[in-house]
C-alpha cells in the first residue's frame, strides 16, 4: 500500500479487470470529492462495448461513501501479504481519507473461499467487504440515473 500526504478531502475509485481473449475487460469507478461520479465498464464479450456513466451525486452521497470507507478501517490495512494481481485479474482500491491516500491492489477475488485461504485473511475480508459496499452504491446510484433521466 503507497500513503501519501493529502488535504481535508475524501476520493475513492476502484477498478477490477484482466486482459484475456476478450480484450481488457473492467469494471471501475471513481467519486470525487465535488460530488462527480464516473463509471465505466468494458466487455468485448459477445460484442459488447464500453459503457460509460457520469453524474454528479449530493453531498450527503459523498459523505455516505466516505462513512462506508471509514466504518470499514480500510485505511488501517496493508496489501503486502495480499495475493498479487495475476491472469485472472486484478482489482485496486485507491483511497483520499483527510490526510491519507492509499492504494490496495489484489488479484480478483472470486469467493470468501480465496479470501479465507490467503495468508492475511482479516485484511483481505475488510477489503472484500468495503469493495461490494461501495459497489451496491455506485450500482444503486446508476440504476436510479439512469431510470429517471428523461427521454428526449
Amino acid at each position: 500500500a503507497r500513503v501519501v500526504d493529502m488535504g481535508d478531502d475524501f476520493y475513492v475509485r476502484y477498478y477490477v479487470g484482466h486482459k484475456g481473449k476478450f480484450g481488457h475487460e473492467f469494471l471501475e469507478f471513481e467519486l470525487r470529492p465535488d460530488g462527480k461520479l464516473r463509471y465505466a465498464n468494458n466487455s468485448n464479450y459477445k460484442h459488447d462495448t464500453l459503457i460509460k456513466k457520469e453524474m454528479f451525486v449530493s453531498r450527503a452521497v459523498v459523505e455516505e461513501a466516505k462513512r462506508i470507507v471509514q466504518a470499514s478501517e480500510i485505511h488501517k490495512e496493508s496489501d503486502a501479504q495480499w495475493p498479487e494481481g495475476d491472469r485472472v485479474g486484478s482489482q485496486e482500491l485507491e483511497i483520499v481519507l483527510g490526510e491519507e491516500h492509499i492504494t490496495l491492489t489484489t488479484t480478483k477475488i472470486g469467493s470468501l473461499l480465496d479470501v479465507q485461504n490467503s495468508k492475511d485473511p482479516e485484511g483481505l475480508r475488510v477489503f472484500y467487504y468495503v469493495v461490494q459496499d461501495l459497489k451496491a452504491l455506485v450500482f444503486s446510484l446508476i440504476n436510479l440515473h439512469v431510470k429517471l433521466r428523461p427521454i428526449g
